[in-house]
């Protein structure tokens, strides 16, 4: 689906990614792990096209730098750490501007498929009740699905996430990974994210790139990549033992 061969990407003042290679399949979440600092949010601005880079993206075989921005779009979605809000529209106006690339007119022209698609994205994310407030005064965690509704309403053949469950309690990072994953299956669509928990990355993720200081640790399957000792060295930490001592405390024993 997408392949990044041998890409280097930076602001200006040197790179911050460092020939990091490695492709995604359809349907599938990969998943992109490391500390603070390493470039994973560099990385998915630059597989959107958003910051100038050496080496090559393809999407199916096409160079992402050959497309148009209303065909990269098609293609594409990205959804960033810290969606801003510009304009005080609603929420049904902000999702709708997520078909911007196959409607004709801005926020006009909504053809009836339009409509079905934002709706159904809507009472999925257990947002249509919401659906006329101004987004200005929704919380972060419903701002947060609601950015999120209206990338899935752009109906990309891949889907970037960085840190998608930032501002979601418990149950809302669980259920929205979970439709997210039923998503990726049910279209045979790719879903690449950023997340800092591991649990939550080796419960939903197929597979992993793992990245430390702007480079390629490993990547692959989640199962080799959790198993891998280049982890321990990424974190600074034996990831499995600290895993299973926590489980020991979930399961009533080491607790003194």
């Amino acid at each position: 689906m997408i392949e990044v061969n041998n890409v280097f990407a930076g602001y200006g003042y040197g790179d911050v990614i460092k020939g990091i290679s490695f492709r995604a399949e359809q349907g599938e979440i990969l998943c992109i792990l490391g500390p603070n600092g390493c470039g994973k949010s560099t990385l998915l601005k630059t597989m959107a096209s958003l910051i100038r880079y050496r080496g090559a993206i393809t999407v199916k075989g096409t160079d992402i730098r050959s497309l148009s921005r209303k065909e990269l779009a098609k293609r594409i979605a990205l959804l960033g750490q810290s969606a801003q809000i510009y304009f005080p529209y609603t929420v049904y106006e902000t999702v709708s501007l997520g078909r911007y690339a196959y409607a004709e007119g801005f926020l006009k022209n909504l053809s009836d498929n339009d409509k079905a698609i934002i709706e159904a994205a809507l009472k999925e994310l257990d947002i249509w009740s919401i659906k006329d407030r101004i987004i200005d005064e929704l919380s972060g965690g419903q701002l947060q699905r609601v950015f999120l509704c209206r990338t899935l309403v752009q109906n990309p053949d891949i889907i970037l996430l960085d840190e998608p469950t930032n501002h979601l309690d418990l149950k809302h990072q669980a259920e929205l990974l979970e439709y997210l994953s039923l998503w990726s299956k049910e279209n045979n669509r790719t879903i690449i994210a950023v997340l800092h928990d591991l649990n939550l990355a080796r419960r939903f993720a197929d597979a992993a790139v793992l990245m430390k200081e702007g480079g390629l640790a490993s990547c692959g399957k989640c199962e080799s990549i959790f198993a891998h000792p280049a982890i321990n060295d990424v974190y600074g930490l034996d990831i499995r033992a600290f895993m299973l001592e926590s489980l020991e405390k979930w399961r009533g024993k080491g607790d003194g």
